[in-house]
């Protein structure tokens, strides 16, 4: 039967037999049953439930043979019933001091098994105790079988175990750092790997390590695994080492460790990508792309972009896409051009399955980094005439809303259009481009050479007989746009694109058909139908596209864990924004263009809407004059407080209760229905960690664990950029069961514009949903924006208010100036309203270094050098909105 079974046949006899074969006293007998049982039987099989008291029997009996014989047959089949009968005895066994390792290593995997089924079988109360025992175990073999069982265990509940961590970073300090194994369990001299990599993973799934000593400990220990890993020419030595150094740098980004210890990663990684052996290559570059998600090593990772470069051109189609996906991660103002230069480069010779991705990282790039959207338009023609077929619709699309909401930018686009279409051979979405921009705009090159309407016109009708019928109904667009637009009229023009007209009339095509008779019919009615076919208005700003199809594209290559799950978003309307109109009765504000080039302004002009008190004048950055007001223990407080949040009018402000800087009532205070009490409640559900500790940091980076309690996270992870951000929310479901009833309610001040997308009625169990978050900022202010979120789960409906980080420093950008420039500036600030002193006292002193690094994490620039006490600090730095432009920001401190 089972050699029948073997060779793929179904076998639907003899099941009873084989059933009745598990009851025999003799050991070849029981055996011959429990291995066909297991190989053709489910846990859904009605005869299973005839051998439950059987295997019961031998789980419990003393012969450690058939015990082994029936934890496996469990441990194959699993099942509710299985897993309700027997999991108690299972673990009796597993806990049992007088069974041999072979029997408790088969125990905890069975126990895993049964736990997968069905969580229940484990009762957390009673469990946490005995984790912590079996975790003192000596044998290897029974320590990493439980090991598999924990990491089971915490990915459910973590809570419930973190008696367990300290006990995880004594393991792994025993086999990494002092390395008390056996030999029969060191491999290739790396001592018990698997164990390693498993104890790694457990520790992924506590959200942080309060102990200071435990983690000064796992810190140690990870510093000694990645010291000690290196490239050898053992394969299989090498597979293990990786393993466990992979693992570790999950951990330490897990961790948030130090930023000297991610550089060390860092380099690591640049090693790796060095080498030849492309699976080393392959594996340096994926973590290296996991590492992003790290706030402040990007500069780190920026050091070895000549290497990556080098990847993307690797003949293995692999390590080409890790380094491509590398590449568009780290991208950022600073190298776009040499990126995108690069990318445009590789598109020649890129393979045929890569091109679209390639083509659409390119325009992405192109468009949220762009330095002047010239330069955008350049990057676009090109991907358009390199990839050809390969372009998606969405990326010429784009384009042309850049240059249709733009009017410094028509006569250039027109212009590079024209070059572009008057190649020999020219693809047929540069047609439609070109196409499209030159009958909307050819009339502003009229008086250039070479750019009549006629001659524009030639130039567009010599592709027609080339393209599909597609693509004709905008060329006839085109030529209607440049009949319009030439004024006198032209007789021979006329009558050309009259003929042309009158041909399509009676096409078979009905799109082709209905333009050309209402065409004609418009062109012959002369300039009283002017307005019908001026220049298209321009777009209503939205969320690009191309960003939001490369987000519904992207898939997580890491494991995943309790912090890094993914999932697809699904359509809902629950997510809504509350009624953006000023409580002034202003206008509400315009949503701008993500391109929007925006210059600095002379100082002199410079107008700052700041109340202020006490004000001094001083050259070279030396402040003179004592504020007697007390200072913050809270380097964030002077920023993000007194604040306010606006609203419409009609309703009351509540604010705070607890001690949180930055929420006090202030002067600034008023009514609003969007004023919320934030992290106030009754629920019953209490956060894991603190609300406001979490916010704070966030301040400061871009990425990380704004709420988490026992079944969601929410992390954010953001770009900015000038007066405009992009923040997206990470909504994780915890547990297995899904999360109902969810809705989020976005509350703006006036001075912020924020645009969302959707977030799904139900998050799934284990899964995770991104929400987009569109962020202007329309004018300086301090109030800041809250997120009313609320779920039910089970009979749990949880309800909270979340500041959100959209903060003033978050709109800064570093500006680097020569001292002869800084002093001139700071001469021309004359006193109140446009300077600013406070002389702090009472806090404890900080050294240049670590002030230099606060002022750094705020978006401010140190320029070393320029004040010639050694004590001073001088800094600048930019400071955006949509309102006021650019505002340069000069910054003097003395200690």
């Amino acid at each position: 039967m089972l050699y029948i079974y073997m060779l793929g046949y179904d076998v639907d006899f003899g099941h009873m037999e084989a059933v009745s074969l598990i009851s025999a006293p003799k050991y070849p007998e029981k055996q011959v049953g429990y291995i066909v049982t297991s190989s053709l039987l489910n846990e859904n099989h009605d005869f299973l439930r005839l051998a439950i008291n059987t295997v019961r029997n031998d789980i419990v009996g003393r012969n450690e043979t058939f015990q082994c014989l029936a934890l496996t047959l469990v441990g194959n089949i699993g099942g509710r019933e299985f897993a309700e009968s027997l999991a108690p005895d299972v673990q009796k066994l597993l806990l049992s001091s007088s069974c041999r390792p072979l029997v408790r290593k088969k125990a905890a995997l069975c126990l895993l098994r049964l736990f997968r089924k069905n969580p229940d079988v484990v009762n957390v109360d009673g469990w946490a105790d005995r984790m912590t025992q079996l975790l003192d175990e000596r044998d290897l073999g029974v320590l990493t079988s439980s090991m598999c069982l924990l990491v089971a265990l915490v990915s459910n509940n973590h809570e419930a175990y973190w008696t367990c961590l300290p006990k995880c970073v004594k393991i792994l300090e025993r086999l990494a750092r002092n390395q008390d194994v056996p030999q029969e369990y060191t491999y290739y001299g790396i001592p018990s790997p698997w164990l390693q990599v498993k104890t790694m993973r457990a520790l992924q799934y506590f959200p942080t390590i309060e102990d200071p000593n435990t983690r000064r400990t796992l810190f140690e220990v990870l510093q000694w695994i990645l010291m000690g890993t290196d490239v050898v020419k053992n394969v299989n030595k090498n597979n293990a080492s990786h393993a466990v150094l992979f693992e570790a740098l999950a951990l330490v980004m897990h961790l948030d460790a130090e930023k000297e210890m991610m550089s060390q990663c860092v380099a690591l990684l640049g090693k790796f990508i060095a080498v030849r052996e492309p699976n080393i290559r392959y594996l340096g570059l994926e973590n290296m792309t996991r590492m992003l998600i790290v706030a402040d090593v990007q500069e780190s990772i920026k050091r070895h972009q000549a290497q990556i470069i080098t990847s993307l051109k690797d003949p293995d189609i692999s390590i080409c896409r890790r380094a491509l996906d590398l590449l568009y991660g780290m991208c950022d103002i600073t190298n776009a051009k040499d990126i995108v230069e690069e990318l445009l480069q590789y598109l020649n010779s890129a393979d045929f399955t890569m091109r679209e991705e390639l083509s659409l990282k390119a325009a992405i790039l192109a468009e949220k980094f762009a330095p002047d959207l010239s330069w955008y338009v350049d990057v676009i023609l090109q991907l358009i005439e390199k990839a050809g077929d390969f372009i998606s619709d969405d990326i010429w699309f784009r384009v042309v809303q850049f240059v249709t909401n733009n009017d410094d930018l028509q006569p250039y686009a027109a212009a590079k259009a024209k070059e572009y279409l008057d190649k020999p051979a020219v693809d047929e979405k540069m047609v439609k481009v070109c196409a499209y921009i030159l009958g909307e705009y050819s009339h502003l090159l009229a008086r250039r050479p070479g750019c009549s309407p006629k001659e524009i016109f030639s130039i567009i009708h010599e592709k027609l007989p080339s393209v599909s019928t597609t693509t004709i109904p905008l060329l006839l667009s085109a030529y209607a746009k440049i009949l319009m637009h030439t004024q006198p009229p032209d007789q021979v023009l006329q009558n050309q694109i009259w003929t042309i007209f009158t041909k399509y009339e009676s096409c078979i095509d009905a799109e082709i058909q209905q333009r050309a008779v209402e065409y004609l019919a418009l062109s012959r009615k002369g300039a009283a139908v002017m307005d019908i076919l001026a220049e298209m208005p321009k777009f209503p700003e939205r969320q690009s596209s191309l960003i939001k199809k490369a987000e519904d594209a992207e898939a997580d290559t890491a494991e995943q864990s309790a912090l890094k799950l993914r999932a697809q978003q699904q359509p809902s309307n629950a997510l809504v924004v509350a009624d953006q109109h000023p409580s002034n009765g202003e206008p509400p504000p315009v949503f701008v263009g993500q391109l929007s080039v925006v210059k600095a302004p002379n100082m002199n002009n410079t107008e700052d809407h700041y109340s202020t008190e006490q004000v001094l004048s001083q050259e070279n950055g030396n402040l003179s004059q004592v504020d007697q007001q007390p200072p913050s223990a809270d380097p964030l407080s002077d920023l993000l407080g007194p604040l306010a949040i606006e609203g419409p009018p009609g309703a009351t402000v509540q604010y705070e209760n607890s001690a949180v800087s930055g929420l006090e009532s202030g002067p600034d205070v008023v009514d609003g229905s969007a004023i919320v009490p934030v992290e106030v409640g009754t629920n019953t559900i209490q956060p894991i960690g603190n609300i406001a500790v979490r916010f704070h940091a966030l301040c400061l980076k871009d990425s990380g664990v704004l709420y988490e309690d026992p079944y969601i996270q929410i992390g954010i992870k953001a770009e900015w950029r000038a007066h405009q951000g992009r923040l997206v929310l990470f909504l994780g479901n915890k547990n297995t069961s899904p999360l109902v009833s969810v809705q989020a309610l976005i509350l703006p001040p006036a001075h912020l514009k924020m645009e969302v997308s959707l977030v799904p009625d139900t998050i799934p169990p284990r899964a995770q949903v991104q929400c987009p978050l569109e962020v202007v900022n329309l004018r300086p202010s301090r109030d800041v924006a809250v997120l009313d979120f609320s779920y039910k789960f089970g009979t749990h409906m949880v309800n909270i208010k979340l500041r959100l980080p959209a903060v003033l420093n978050k709109f800064l950008q570093p500006l680097p100036v020569s001292a002869e420039e800084f002093f001139r500036q700071w001469r021309l600030l004359s006193g109140p309203p446009l300077k600013l002193q406070e002389v702090v006292r009472g806090v404890r002193p900080m050294a240049l270094p670590e002030m230099a690094n606060l002022l750094h994490s705020y978006r401010i620039a140190i320029s070393p050098g320029l004040d010639p006490n050694p004590n001073n600090l001088v800094a600048s730095t930019t400071f955006y909105s949509e309102n006021t432009r650019a505002i340069v920001c000069l910054v003097g401190n003395m200690f």
